[in-house]
């Protein structure tokens, strides 16, 4: 009966100040107060003062959310004065009775207004967030509390922190009574959710972490059967994703088998071999090169890696392994098999197989075997350390190389039909065997043509160095175009020099045949010749021998012999013409021959 006259009491007493201030509004928002889901059980029925107690920490919660957004708003922890707290309480009660809620719960919990009016008396004389951050500072509130509540973990270190805060601000306080510890941890909360907390006070998680909001669950359920659905639905969801994966995993192999299955039979397709090669297995070539040993490689470039390697009959071979094939090598590929297929000479190597293999690991691979020559190629021997010393060829060795490599040409140009013009002949293109016979190899970007003719192309094959000019500069190819290559590797035997030598002073040496141009103008042919063999043998064949390499490296293509009439020179059935001089804008003349050497180096678009 007296809580019930209390009660009417502060009810008239709320009203009269409704009537004083009637134009006053209350600057917060209570409309989330029916909107969210909450339990206002502790609210229904109160019977005891304990009850009440409770129901007054559920409104003060929900209060707190009102509270903490008009901080975040206005920067204030409370109300500017009486008016505008009787104002709220009286909205507030309006929401709680709309959710049929007893009409006189605020004034019941709340009873006196100036809890909510701000006072510089109440909390270490704390009004602002201004005044907070004065009196607090940053502490690890401001980072504990500044995400994602929702979970156990992260609400605990919020609460923790909390704490922390709390005991620093009692600490500011003289004599501080259990309401001014209480009121200061409520600003503490106030604070963390209205101002550090990024989602703001109206993020349930946030509420119901920091300011205890009693929210309903829809459905109650225990953590043990979460925690079992949860297992179950992951369980179902890997073995699903692990289904589906499997799937499109076997799926991709077999389209990739099929594509690699038809690209090889596709390239097969390309090759009808006829005189002897035959086609081996991968399984075969990686048993022979020790699964592609790196011990085993004896050559690398842009086409690929070369190792040695032995069949199983004891037989020795070269393997050369092009891989990631593209259009354009393919057609290299095809082109190579089809003319070294469809020749015979002691001169040009020998094409023992091929293989065509396609796989997700090593992509698309091609193979070329060739009988092993194990001395190598000129250029280790002219230029390399394959022997002791560099340049470690004899003048007897020399003199074979060349006459070798010149029959092997020969043969090309005139002693098959269609001729074929090799377009890459140099020092690393041709091989030597056990006797020091020269064998020309390298069969990519030969071509087929008719005795004679003449082509105009704009792709320019070969090595800088090599190229005659009229094929370099302008695509002219004819048979003229592998004896300037000749020529010039002619040069490289005899002089121990290379082809293009950019380490000279004079820039007009670059090119071996500019060099050997002007001490043949001069009469000092001899002098070209390796001072390693110069003594060695007889002077006047040496000499002969450069000057079939400058006739033969001559600029002009009317002026250079054919390859049959350079072998009858160099064999000695048939005389050397007088060098026919060179073009005036060619000649050795300071600019004009650096112009000259520097169109031939520079202005090709291509070297393969």
């Amino acid at each position: 009966m007296k809580m019930e006259v209390e009660g009417f009491m502060v009810v008239l007493l709320l009203l009269y100040w409704a009537i004083l201030n009637a134009a006053v509004e209350c600057p917060i928002n209570f409309d989330y107060v029916a909107q969210w889901s909450w339990n206002p059980s502790s609210c229904q029925s109160i019977q005891t003062t304990e009850e009440l107690n409770n129901c007054g920490m559920a409104l003060r919660s929900m209060l707190g959310v009102g509270l903490a957004q008009y901080l975040r708003d206005e920067s204030a922890f409370e109300l500017p004065d009486n008016a505008s707290a009787a104002a709220c309480l009286i909205r507030f009660q309006q929401k709680l009775t709309f959710l049929g809620l007893r009409p006189n719960l605020v004034q019941l919990c709340f009873n006196d207004t100036s809890e909510f009016v701000s006072n510089p008396s109440l909390c270490a004389g704390i009004q602002t967030k201004k005044d907070w951050i004065h009196k607090v500072g940053i502490t690890s509130l401001d980072t504990v509390c500044k995400g994602d509540l929702s979970s156990i973990s992260a609400c605990r270190m919020c609460h923790d922190s909390g704490e922390v805060v709390h005991r620093q601000l009692l600490s500011k306080i003289k004599n501080a009574t259990e309401e001014i510890s209480n009121l200061c941890y409520y600003f503490a909360c106030l604070y963390a959710i209205g101002v550090v907390n990024e989602f703001g006070p109206m993020d349930r998680g946030a509420a119901g972490c920091i300011l205890r909001m009693p929210f309903m669950h829809t459905k109650p359920t225990s953590h043990r059967q979460i925690a079992l659905y949860g297992c179950m639905g992951a369980v179902i969801g890997i073995f699903v994703i692990c289904s589906l994966g499997m799937c499109y995993y076997w799926w991709v192999k077999i389209k990739n088998r099929a594509k690699h299955r038809h690209w090889v039979e596709m390239s097969r397709g390309l090759l009808k071999p006829n005189t002897g090669a035959v086609w081996l297995s991968l399984e075969e070539i990686a048993a022979a090169t020790d699964n592609f040993s790196p011990a085993n490689v004896i050559g690398e470039g842009g086409f690929g890696t070369v190792y040695r390697g032995t069949l199983s009959d004891g037989q020795q071979i070269a393997v050369k392994r092009i891989r990631n094939c593209t259009s354009e090598g393919d057609s290299e590929f095809k082109n190579e098999v089809e003319i070294i297929n469809s020749i015979r000479h002691r001169n040009l190597v020998v094409l023992r197989g091929f293989c065509v293999a396609s796989d997700d690991t090593d992509g698309r691979q091609r193979f070329l075997i060739y009988d092993y020559l194990a001395n190598g190629s000129l250029d280790e021997h002219i230029f390399g350390d394959r022997g002791k010393n560099r340049g470690d060829l004899n003048w007897d060795q020399r003199k074979n190389i060349a006459v070798g490599t010149a029959k092997g040409l020969c043969y090309l140009h005139f002693g098959v039909q269609p001729a074929i013009y090799h377009r890459d002949i140099k020092a690393t293109n041709i091989l030597l065997d056990d006797e020091m016979n020269a064998c020309v190899a390298d069969f990519g970007l030969a071509r087929m043509t008719t005795e004679g003719q003449s082509h105009l192309t704009t792709r320019i094959a070969g090595t800088h160095g090599y190229l005659a000019p009229e094929y370099a500069l302008y695509g002219q190819l004819t048979d003229r175009s592998d004896v300037y290559s000749f020529g010039v590797v002619l040069l490289e035997i005899m002089s121990g020099r290379k082809a293009l030598d950019t380490s000279v002073e004079c820039t007009s040496d670059y090119l071996i045949t500019d060099w050997a141009w002007k001490l043949v103008k001069v009469g000092k042919t001899i002098e070209i010749v390796d001072v390693g063999i110069r003594d060695k043998g007889p002077v006047d064949i040496m000499e002969r021998f450069v000057l079939v390499g400058i006739l033969c490296a001559h600029v002009m293509v009317a002026f250079r012999p054919s390859m049959v009439e350079a072998l009858k020179m160099l064999e000695g059935e048939a005389d050397i013409p007088e060098i026919p001089d060179r073009p005036l804008p060619l000649l050795n003349q300071g600019a004009l021959e650096d112009g000259y050497s520097n169109s031939v180096l520079f202005s090709n678009s291509e070297s393969l």
